[in-house]
């Protein structure tokens, strides 16, 4: 399938919130982890979401280069062939991107996007986040009015964070308190500012205890609750019935988080959630393994020549992409997306 238009993601995204099941977003810094995404998407018969951070689109453009822009337009093109290889719908997403970068990579990739648009084409990115997380609520939500409307334009989706998703990311360090879980009049500010869709669609990721990084299950203190109580108070708002979902919502900072939390987030109306850590561990992991396990041939040891066929980057990346799809479609089962592709 080629990657998703417009209207197919408008379908992805209301099919898993009538369905109660949430896409993996995978974040992908190359053409090997982008092509693992696409291989676990299909093994597990998911549509499914490859997105690229700020660092990971510096990265993608080469250490020579070190231009976000360029790196993000580069794999989202290739994405582009490569996909329409796969039975699955995929859209292409750009991860947390701050104040300070949006005119170095969000702004110029809607601009991008809207000429696409202009053509008669669609867009080269089907979503964008901006994380005002750090800005004060009120300046967060008038960027995000402001870039919903580029975007509603270039038929893109935008998605905001509001609270903040606690711990590391891509050089963006987060404090662990009470900012990570979103408040009541957080929710009322953000449907006041940006509506329930009528100004664009958009993509809420409310904070519920999230942090980034490496954690054994349990040691997050998730409170999936508050994003219940999100959904009722905007539903209340906008004179829905009760339990009305009104907010599309995102889950950051998913590791380490139980199985049972995930699946009753997911019940509040989560129908995308971000998966880094442990897709870099799966990717990581058998390269280390060969890297052991043919130390000698890998390395030129004593002055000998060592083997070309275990030094080959493509002999320990197959592992990779291999072991990296597995988890992906592991993710699509636990997210319950599997066997769910529009096009099955």
């Amino acid at each position: 399938m080629p990657i998703a238009t417009p209207e197919v993601y408008a379908e992805m995204l209301d099919r898993a919130k009538a369905n109660e099941f949430a896409y993996p977003a995978i974040n992908v810094t190359s053409s090997e982890t982008l092509n693992a995404a696409l291989r676990g998407f299909a093994e597990a018969e998911s549509d499914g979401i490859i997105q690229i951070s700020t660092g990971g689109a510096e990265f993608a453009s080469g250490t020579k280069v070190k231009d976000m822009v360029t790196g993000a337009v580069a794999l989202a093109e290739f994405a582009h062939v490569v996909a329409a290889k796969y039975p699955v719908n995929i859209a292409l997403h750009t991860d947390h991107c701050p104040k300070d970068k949006l005119d170095g990579y969000v702004r110029p990739l809607i601009a991008i996007s809207q000429e696409r648009v202009d053509k008669g084409g669609n867009p080269l990115f089907q979503s964008h986040m901006w994380d005002g997380s750090a800005v004060p609520l009120e300046e967060n939500l008038q960027i995000a009015s402001e870039l919903l409307d580029l975007s509603a334009k270039a038929k893109i989706v935008l998605e905001i964070e509001v609270g903040v998703v606690g711990g590391e990311e891509d050089g963006v360090d987060n404090e662990i308190n009470d900012k990570l879980y979103t408040t009541p009049e957080d929710y009322l500010k953000t449907v006041d500012a940006l509506g329930a869709g009528e100004k664009g669609r958009y993509l809420l990721a409310a904070t519920f205890g999230n942090v980034h990084g490496v954690y054994k299950p349990g040691n997050v203190k998730l409170r999936p609750e508050i994003l219940k109580q999100g959904q009722d108070v905007a539903a209340e708002k906008l004179g829905l019935p009760a339990g009305s979902k009104p907010f599309d919502l995102v889950f950051h900072g998913g590791s380490g988080s139980l199985l049972e939390e995930i699946h009753e987030a997911v019940s509040y109306g989560v129908i995308k959630m971000n998966i880094d850590t442990d897709t870099q561990y799966a990717f990581t992991r058998p390269i280390a393994a060969h890297m052991f396990a043919n130390y000698d041939g890998v390395l030129k040891i004593d002055g000998e020549v060592g083997n070309k066929k275990t030094y080959d980057p493509r002999s320990y990346l197959k592992a990779a992409e291999t072991a990296m799809g597995a988890r992906i479609a592991q993710a699509c089962e636990h997210l319950k997306s599997s066997g769910r592709m529009i096009a099955g």
